[in-house]
């Protein structure tokens, strides 16, 4: 089964600051570091992309070589909510795409975040 976690990270420099800032500069090459392990992806939405849809949403994809087993776990307020509609998934795999073309590729998604790192 390969599970997808999604997170955006904005690349607009206060923007990352106001996110960022709380976060020390061991915590974030510690991100880098694990983003080049083959089971992991960390990418960075630039603010230049604008809204996207499922911004400020935890999305969890979890698909596999049985697509009718495919399943988008979305965290609320009220806790884990659970969906397996092909609509439903039809949708989030969108949203995920979005996402991942509007995205900088892995390798400059980490020089940014070192950028970063290093300026704390």
């Amino acid at each position: 089964m390969r599970l997808e976690l999604d997170a955006d990270i904005s690349a607009d420099r206060p923007a990352c600051w106001q996110r960022l800032g709380s976060a020390t500069g061991a915590q974030l090459d510690r991100l880098c570091e694990v983003s080049e392990r083959d089971n992991i992806g960390v990418r960075v939405i630039p603010c230049s992309a604008g809204a996207f849809p499922g911004a400020g949403q935890a999305v969890v994809y979890a698909e596999g070589p049985v697509p009718q087993l495919d399943t988008v776990e979305l965290d609320s307020a009220h806790g884990p909510e659970f969906t397996h509609g092909q609509s439903q998934l039809d949708k989030y795999r969108a949203h995920l795409d979005w996402m991942e073309a509007a995205s900088l590729s892995p390798s400059a998604s980490r020089d940014f975040i070192h950028t970063i790192a290093r300026q704390l």
